[in-house]
């Protein structure tokens, strides 16, 4: 497996599913953002044919075939403070982050 959900972001990642009516959490990456490549996660009924497919704790998880090779390594949590909430993806290939930590470069 490329990455891994910690135990919080697993059971986050359940419930969005149930609130979005989806089978299948897709991970993945895009041009854009103040470092060059943005993370993005959504939520479909299906992967592509061509996707990355694996199970974690009960978590359908997909990811592109070229999102993949930049995530190899990644770890991601999901955080909840007063000041904010949300994924957090720590990628051990990222040479540079933004300070708000949804974009990044290699």
């Amino acid at each position: 497996m490329a990455l891994t959900l910690t135990g919080s972001a697993v059971n986050r990642g359940k419930e969005l599913l149930v609130e979005k009516n989806a089978s299948w959490l897709r991970i993945g990456i895009r041009g854009g953002g103040c470092s060059g490549l943005s993370y993005f996660m959504d939520y479909v009924a299906e992967p592509e044919a061509t996707d990355k497919q694996f199970e974690q704790d009960g978590l359908n998880v997909c990811i592109d075939r070229k999102s993949y090779l930049f995530l190899n390594g990644t770890e991601i949590d999901w955080e909840h403070s007063l000041v904010k909430s949300g994924f957090v993806f720590k990628n051990p290939d990222a040479k540079k982050t933004c300070s708000c930590g949804e974009s990044f470069s290699l």
